[in-house]
């Protein structure tokens, strides 16, 4: 099983700037909700990153531009999709706007990817 984490952001530098930008300035009313708890105005959270170093389970991450090149669109963004033989909703973006944390993330991923993934 592999999870494809899709930001509601798109693709490359100039964009990249605007998204820090308005994080800096208005972060309430930034529109990746995901973005927001995995990362901070300018890095990635310490947080976020040792899990994903240390977890066992395969993620890909991308912008909805990109996803959507690669795939069908989803109706929203941001979203998590779990893929085996194909792509199905892991989180939507009504579940991930719900979370308060990326530690509220974390054991939310662990919690579904377990019903999905045999134990190492």
């Amino acid at each position: 099983m592999k999870l494809i984490f899709v930001y509601n952001a798109n693709s490359g530098k100039l964009n990249t700037l605007f998204d820090i930008a308005h994080k800096l300035i208005s972060p309430e009313t930034y529109q990746c909700d995901l973005c927001s708890l995995t990362h901070g105005a300018l890095s990635e959270k310490k947080a976020w990153k040792e899990f994903r170093e240390k977890t066992h389970i395969e993620m890909e991450f991308l912008h909805k531009d990109e996803f959507e090149q690669q795939h069908l669109a989803a109706d929203h963004y941001p979203a998590i999709f779990r893929k085996s033989d194909r792509i199905n909703p892991f989180l939507s973006a009504d579940e991930i706007s719900h979370l308060k944390s990326v530690d509220e993330l974390i054991t939310l991923i662990e919690q579904q990817a377990s019903r999905y993934t045999p134990p190492p």
